[in-house]
């Protein structure tokens, strides 16, 4: 009885690192046992992940992710190793892929916790009435707090989406497109009430949103090689407010 326990404890890691959401058919059919034998051991799939380490301390997701932040920037999310990742958490492998089973999962808590779209969510929906030369600079501004000194992984988001697995790829869709999606709605209704200029908004969103960015990732090099000096956020807000010229309403439009 003993050995089939500890079999089921040393086979479920490796189900683990599969990603996704594991079964107790999964769990099983890796220990070589029946469902009817795991049961006997284990009373739920939550027995078995809490028997494999001791439940994490709540730091322990904090220092995962800031351990995954690095390492995006250095080196990507396409070739980030979760085992890797564990590593330089200083965490088992088993509390690793408890808390993110996949790096759809990861991603997910990246975009929430470091990302800059949750934050510009927030201003769309708390002032979504205001008008653009108030909602637009401030944008600019939360995104800057939002990713300086951790560009890594809106590079990632932006350049590497394509190359991610099915399950990764669409977590970041999704989190794109929503935020996008509200910045539309913004922009188009804006436009409507004839504070902004009529063109496509999507090409009103690059290139409002392009400036910023590319400010915000070559922010590094501009300060170590040309010496740039003026603050973060006046920066970006100085980009908002160039939009904001370039966008304004044609003389005698309706």
């Amino acid at each position: 009885m003993a050995t089939l326990s500890k079999r089921i404890l040393e086979r479920a890691p490796a189900v683990l690192a599969r990603g996704g959401k594991p079964t107790v058919g999964e769990f099983a059919a890796a220990a070589g046992v029946s469902r009817a034998s795991f049961y006997r051991h284990f009373k739920s799939r939550e027995a078995l992940l809490a028997a494999l380490d001791v439940t994490p301390e709540p730091e322990t997701r904090e220092r995962i992710l800031g351990a995954a932040v690095d390492m995006v920037g250095e080196q990507g999310l396409r070739p980030l190793s979760m085992d890797d990742l564990a590593d330089r958490a200083g965490v088992s492998r088993a509390t690793l892929y408890r808390l993110f089973p996949g790096k759809g999962a990861l991603l997910a808590a990246l975009i929430e916790s470091y990302s800059p779209l949750e934050p510009v969510t927030r201003v769309l929906n708390s002032r979504h009435d205001e008008p653009p030369e108030i909602v637009m600079p401030e944008l600019a501004r939360t995104a800057y707090r939002a990713i300086a000194g951790r560009s890594g992984l809106i590079r990632a988001l932006f350049f590497e989406v394509s190359g991610l697995s099915a399950e990764t790829e669409e977590v970041a869709a999704q989190a794109i497109a929503r935020v996008v999606g509200l910045l539309v709605m913004y922009v188009t209704g804006q436009m409507a009430a004839g504070r902004l200029r009529q063109i496509h908004p999507l090409i009103a969103l690059q290139s409002f949103i392009g400036p910023v960015f590319f400010h915000i990732l070559t922010r590094p090099l501009a300060e170590r090689v040309l010496h740039l000096d003026i603050e973060g956020e006046a920066a970006v807000t100085q980009l908002a407010e160039a939009w904001l010229r370039a966008m304004a309403p044609e003389e005698g439009a309706n």
